[in-house]
């Protein structure tokens, strides 16, 4: 059984680590754009799909697969659908609905796709359940499966959704600020600049909004499961059901960590204090409010010094999401802002102050071209539909 999870782009890499961190061999595990798929047994594909639900920080959604075959034509598509066995993946008068994708193919039709392949599924119901009358019933009320193709270069992959609602919906955030992070993408952030808990760096975001980066390193530095607050699509399945789910639960909380720390690690601030608000209730909801510190601070006046005597920490990292032109403000204020971050943190000449690293999100590459400043690593990421960029400064300058 193939197990797949969906990504943004550039966070194929964090989620392969995901599969290697809940102890997947890399020879299970394949990496192309946008996917991750993990190869799992047979015999334990149930319980596999329940953990990775659980415990991916980097993935969109997970997937099943219920089949795979070549096609470019509609019709090779239709008798491809139509030939694998639904009546073993969808229950009987359960609804179904359909979705897909389609890159570098002959077939990119979507919307004909998904009207094709309903009709094949129908078809292939009626025959392996006898329906007499030619009428596949269909109940939401009894429960609801989402089937998802995904075609890429003429190649057809038959999918089933088991998330439900997106993984950067952990269940901690009801209350969010204006434009808030996606999980996911913040804790890939996190990932991606290498930060590493427990050292002799601190964490802190001077525009922590709704509080989710500073939220998702806590949780990670304390073996806090991702999925641990919310429900799975997969658990209305009865051919899986809810076991699955229960001992990933009961392996997660058996993995948390919550023991006191001695420090203080990870802390955010941001000039509004009805986002600090948020951010509190929800590293509380989350579990981690032991572990983090809010409170309301004008970004720019946190000089390397002060920053430095506010955590207690010779070395900081500074990550964060700034407002940017289209989301919160125009392209020429976010501009000032960017030029403000950097001189703030960076010397002039575009090297690190002492005592802190610097780690912006911003569209594209316009905060290199805001400050004037290239990034010692730059990232391509995606903020939704938004092509981002993760400008990394780490080099230590001399003014």
């Amino acid at each position: 059984m193939k197990i797949i999870c969906t990504t943004l782009f550039g966070l194929e890499s964090p989620t392969k680590d995901d599969l290697l961190g809940i102890g997947y061999p890399k020879e299970d595990i394949t990496v192309t754009d946008g996917v991750v798929t993990l190869d799992a047994s047979d015999d334990t594909w149930k319980i596999d799909l329940a953990r990775v639900n659980m415990w991916v920080r980097h993935a969109e959604r997970v997937f099943f697969e219920a089949g795979e075959f070549d096609a470019d034509t509609f019709d090779m598509f239709f008798d491809g659908t139509k030939s694998i066995s639904w009546s073993d993946y969808i229950p009987r008068d359960y609804a179904f609905v359909v979705n897909g994708f389609s890159r570098k193919s002959k077939l990119f039709g979507v919307p004909a796709l998904q009207s094709l392949s309903k009709k094949a599924i129908v078809d292939s119901l009626i025959a392996s359940r006898n329906i007499k009358d030619g009428v596949v019933a269909e109940d939401a009320d009894k429960g609801t499966v989402r089937i998802q193709f995904g075609i890429v270069n003429d190649h057809v992959r038959m999918m089933i959704d088991s998330s439900g609602d997106g993984l950067h919906k952990r269940g901690y955030r009801p209350l969010t600020h204006e434009a808030p992070i996606r999980e996911t993408l913040a804790s890939g952030m996190i990932s991606i600049a290498r930060y590493t808990p427990f050292g002799a760096e601190a964490l802190y975001d001077p525009f922590c909004g709704s509080g989710t980066i500073v939220i998702e390193a806590a949780m990670k530095a304390c073996s806090i499961a991702p999925g641990k607050n919310r429900r799975f699509a997969y658990t209305g399945l009865p051919y899986i059901g809810g076991q699955p789910y229960r001992i990933a639960l009961a392996e997660a909380l058996d993995l948390e960590d919550t023991s006191p720390m001695d420090d203080i690690f990870f802390r955010g601030s941001d000039i509004d204090p009805k986002a600090v608000k948020s951010a509190c209730a929800n590293a509380k909801s989350a579990g981690v409010d032991k572990f983090v510190r809010f409170d309301v601070c004008d970004c720019f006046k946190l000089t390397p010094e002060v920053l430095c005597g506010k955590t207690g920490f010779d070395r900081n990292l500074v990550i964060t999401n700034p407002p940017y032109g289209g989301r919160l403000m125009t392209p020429e204020e976010a501009d000032k802002i960017y030029r403000r971050i950097a001189s703030t943190y960076l010397t002039r000449d575009g090297k690190c102050r002492k005592g802190v690293r610097l780690s912006v999100i911003s569209p594209d590459d316009t905060f290199e071209k805001a400050t004037g400043f290239k990034a010692d690593k730059r990232y391509k990421l995606y903020n939704g539909n938004i092509k981002c960029q993760l400008n990394n400064y780490f080099r230590l300058g001399e003014r």
